[in-house]
């Protein structure tokens, strides 16, 4: 809403989809710059999440049938952030001569800041922010890459008693302040589902899970079969397009589009997220095109990083929730009260047991459903 309000946005595509009337139903307003339009190609709602944070790990096990009602740990205080015993142990475990940053702090500027005394010293940059996270910054000519991911194995292990949801390797480039930027080898280190997500039905039903950019790290590497790059936005739609081609019926192919949240919403970055909308909007015709009988697509989103908000760290919002696909009903799907009624559509979609936590929402049940669907294919009813 509030990126629409300041710039004229040309997304044609996902008005096509529904865009501007989940806003209207999220919102209780259009945008004017956005068209309204009579008829859809798909169905569209919002959805409010059930789980207790903002984060990326919670967002996503949600939308997969996993709410994470309790909240995780973290680590509060802006400046020594880091339990003293915790931070001996990373040192000592990790053979290094100490650390850098013990704080709270944007990811690009504490590069500004010590990013040089890390070259210098060999010290690797740890901070956090609002999230549950322990983020490592570290160069990766001068530091080394795999070292990094190491010394990540090492933290992950040691924020377990914690329950701290992510340990981040953020590596970067540069030889100066002035010319320090974070690169593409960014990993993140998950805790593991707690429970059963919709990617293990999938698995445990004969399917493939293709994982596209973070989905991998956000699900620690469990049930997913196929792991397909994802770096950037064009990237991860290069690999959607070619998990399209090669999903088969009863395959789940999930991507996140990252530099909507890395680069433009934690940057407050406005231009750049509207930019990057208008192009993601722009992709979108050909895979609608390639889609088949049976195919059923959601667009939403994992939490909300609104760019015109003020500070750095996620914003708790609705998410948009646009199903579409070849024969299936176009509707409006109004309010969910969880991310997990997704799971629950998937679920039924693919004649997989439902979570029983989220409600589906194409149609009322199960049975009203199994008469649009052969093995996972929704065919016409006559």
């Amino acid at each position: 809403m509030h990126i629409g309000q300041n710039f004229f946005l040309d997304i044609p595509n996902l008005c096509k989809l529904g865009i501007h009337e989940a806003l209207k139903l999220s919102c209780g307003e259009y945008l004017e710059s956005l068209p309204r339009l009579n008829h859809f190609l798909g169905s569209y709602g919002y959805a409010v999440e059930k789980s207790a944070g903002k984060d990326t790990p919670s967002g996503h096990w949600e939308m997969a049938g996993l709410p994470v009602l309790e909240d995780w740990g973290y680590f509060r205080q802006k400046h020594q952030t880091f339990p003293e015993t915790l931070l001996r142990e990373f040192i000592a475990q990790g053979k290094i001569a100490g650390v850098l940053g013990n704080c709270h702090a944007s990811g690009t500027e504490i590069l500004v800041e010590l990013g040089e005394e890390h070259i210098q010293t060999g010290k690797p940059i740890v901070y956090a922010s609002a999230d549950s996270v322990f983020q490592i910054a570290a160069h990766e000519k001068y530091f080394g890459l795999e070292r990094l991911y190491e010394l990540c194995s090492i933290a992950r292990q040691l924020v377990d008693p914690y329950r701290i949801g992510r340990v981040i390797a953020r590596p970067f480039l540069g030889e100066s302040a002035s010319t320090f930027e974070r690169t593409t080898h960014r990993r993140d280190f998950a805790i593991p589902p707690f429970g059963p997500t919709l990617l293990d039905r999938v698995v445990e039903a004969g399917g493939e899970v293709f994982a596209i950019g973070k989905i991998n790290d956000i699900f620690s590497g469990q049930s997913v079969t196929k792991i397909l790059s994802g770096a950037t936005n064009a990237e991860s739609f290069a690999s959607l397009m070619l998990a399209q081609k090669e999903a088969r019926s009863g395959d789940l192919v999930f991507a996140n589009f990252n530099d909507f949240d890395t680069l433009y919403g934690h940057r407050r970055n406005e231009i750049g997220y509207a930019k990057a909308l208008e192009a993601f909007d722009r992709q979108l015709p050909p895979f609608i095109a390639g889609m088949q009988e049976g195919d059923m697509a959601v667009i939403t989103a994992d939490h909300g990083c609104d760019p015109t908000w003020r500070g750095t760290d996620h914003t708790r919002e609705h998410v948009p929730i646009l199903c579409f696909g070849p024969n299936l009903p176009i509707q409006s799907l109004g309010k969910r009260e969880s991310f997990s009624d997704i799971a629950e559509t998937m679920a039924i979609h693919l004649e997989l047991p439902i979570f029983g936590i989220g409600k589906i929402f194409i149609l009322c049940d199960r049975d009203d459903f199994s008469k649009y669907c052969v093995r996972g294919r929704v065919v016409r009813q006559e």
